[in-house]
């Protein structure tokens, strides 16, 4: 047993958290991924599981900040310092047989995301450096874990997972009590805590052992399997990875009952785990078909009564870039230093620096120079729209349409997030959660009503929920906030304005006839650069700061 690790067992309530786990620790090709608030035992759950393995299994805590040959392996400087020529065990192959945590695994460099989802998908890992090949078995549980406001996986790398669990934690009084009383205990004397859970935890074992060694005898019987993919196709899901980790969860978890068949009930367990995370977005966040033999410019009847819909005006846009660099945030620049030690070798930098101390191309220790490498810092673009009433007067919506979509197409990159808050009526409503899909908000944006009164402050207070340290706010509005909970729109408004942390934007879009002055004033509480719509297309590029982030 390993040490100051929290009984599985103790864990508190989450059946679908512990199913998905258990069923991972039956099949170890199905690689699960923790999506959640933070503070609700993701992490604990994971580091949990280890105690119902083999005892001889291995716990590898990938760091985000790895290199790619600390993770597949590479050259072992020190041999190669004695003309030994031989390349270095990586992390994966430490991890054989074993389990692979990654925490925050959105935030982990695309190019490590890849190498490891295809290892641990194969089962084989193919190395390849400085002259050197070599391939070897490499089988491994994969877990991850993440906090969506802090960004999201690439889809092709989130369809890679085979199971999925949103982990929420509890709002039972009950249950949040249990967690606390358990916790405390746990803290004060983690062996005294550990040894009352001992009975739970090794009759789990047994039966997890079990299950793995009937899991390859379990019978899949033809009905099951068409039940399988009619629903995964009523899901609208293309991936044929869906139908499989249906297919080995259903399994294991007949296995984990003692049944060498899958029954309906066992599939039924599964389903939500394997499709939650791969079938398309449907209402209310799917946008509404577009309307039939209608013209661009023109309303539609579709809207609400009271609302319209305006087709998009194009509208020329800067670029906006944001400084992420200021202020106290984590990620190193491009350089080259010199280590004891080098993480990763710079052998044209190493070899030129031997030459110009000794005119030999023979390195030794104190010529080695790490290569420190810069991420690729993804931005989520938030754009917070004001649709009310007030935008329909000469057909205003089209021309804020036309210049979210301008921003999108100046702005965007690949790797770059956005998502799209609407405020009209009564409240704000997250329209598109955050997305690489440019397009998703695009076709949003056709369809989106305008009319009804302007929740400017909840508008705002809803971005507050989205927004991360790499986030540009750009907010569209005229300001005529007159929606409150307390009686003073505009107070609650510039109160919200000004609890805002990131580079923002505020887009004036008020008419040039009776001004209110009221967009400047939400620019000045934010920090934020202030800009007339009008003036959209005229100006240069625009490049946001973190000052204000930073001295808070």
């Amino acid at each position: 047993m390993r040490p100051h690790a929290y009984p599985f067992s103790a864990i508190v309530g989450q059946p679908e958290l512990k199913l998905a786990l258990l069923l991972a620790a039956i099949d170890g090709r199905l690689s699960v991924l923790l999506r959640g608030d933070k503070g609700a035992g993701k992490s604990t759950a994971a580091r949990a599981l280890t105690q119902l393995l083999p005892a001889e299994s291995p716990f590898i805590n990938l760091p985000l900040g790895a290199t790619e040959d600390r993770l597949l392996g590479g050259l072992d400087l020190d041999l190669a310092l004695k003309g030994e020529s031989t390349l270095k065990p990586g992390l994966l192959s430490q991890a054989h047989g074993g389990v692979v945590y990654v925490d925050e695994v959105n935030l982990l460099p695309d190019h490590l995301a890849d190498s490891l989802l295809d290892v641990a998908s194969g089962g084989v890992m193919f190395l390849e450096r400085e002259g050197f090949s070599q391939s070897q078995e490499c089988k491994f549980l994969l877990l991850g874990s993440m906090n969506p406001e802090e960004g999201s996986l690439r889809p092709q790398l989130l369809d890679r997972f085979a199971l999925v669990v949103d982990v929420h934690a509890s709002k039972n009084t009950a249950e949040r009590r249990s967690v606390l009383e358990r916790r405390l205990q746990f803290d004060a004397n983690p062996a005294s805590f550990a040894a009352e859970w001992r009975t739970e935890r090794e009759h789990l074992s047994e039966r997890l052992a079990a299950a793995r060694r009937n899991v390859g005898a379990v019978v899949c019987p033809g009905g099951i399997l068409d039940l399988i993919s009619e629903t995964v196709l009523e899901h609208n899901v293309a991936s044929l990875r869906a139908d499989l980790a249906i297919v080995r969860a259903s399994m294991a978890h007949a296995a984990l009952d003692g049944s060498d068949v899958v029954l309906e009930e066992h599939v039924q367990a599964v389903l939500p785990l394997a499709l939650a995370h791969r079938a398309k977005p449907g209402p209310p966040n799917r946008p509404p078909a577009p309307p039939q033999n209608q013209s661009q410019g023109e309303s539609t009847d579709r809207a609400p009564m009271g609302e319209r819909v305006f087709a998009s005006k194009p509208v020329e846009a800067p670029r906006l870039e944001a400084n992420h660099r200021q202020g106290n945030l984590r990620g190193p620049v491009v350089a080259i230093r010199r280590n004891d030690q080098p993480i990763e070798l710079d052998a044209r930098t190493t070899v030129t620096r031997s030459l110009a101390r000794t005119g030999q191309a023979i390195p030794a220790r104190e010529d080695l120079q790490e290569r420190v490498r810069e991420p690729k810092i993804k931005t989520r673009f938030l754009f917070v729209v004001d649709s009310s009433g007030s935008h329909a007067a000469r057909d205003r919506m089209r021309t804020v349409k036309g210049a979210v979509i301008g921003l999108l197409e100046a702005s965007s990159q690949r790797r770059d997030e956005v998502a799209l808050i609407a405020f009209r009526g009564a409240s704000a409503q997250l329209v598109i959660e955050p997305t690489r899909s440019a397009e998703a908000v695009r076709q949003a944006l056709e369809y989106l009503p305008t009319g009804g009164r302007t929740p400017l402050a909840h508008g705002l207070e809803m971005a507050l929920q989205y927004i991360t340290p790499f986030t540009v706010l750009i907010l569209l509005t005229d300001g005529r906030a007159n929606v409150s909970a307390s009686g003073d729109p505009w107070a609650d408004a510039l109160h919200a304005a000004q609890a805002v942390c990131c580079p923002a934007l505020v887009i004036d879009t008020e008419l040039k006839v009776n001004t209110t002055g009221r967009p400047a004033l939400l620019a000045e509480a934010m920090g934020a650069t202030h800009v007339r719509l009008d003036a959209l297309g005229t100006d240069q590029d625009l490049v946001l700061t973190l000052q204000r982030f930073a001295a808070g």
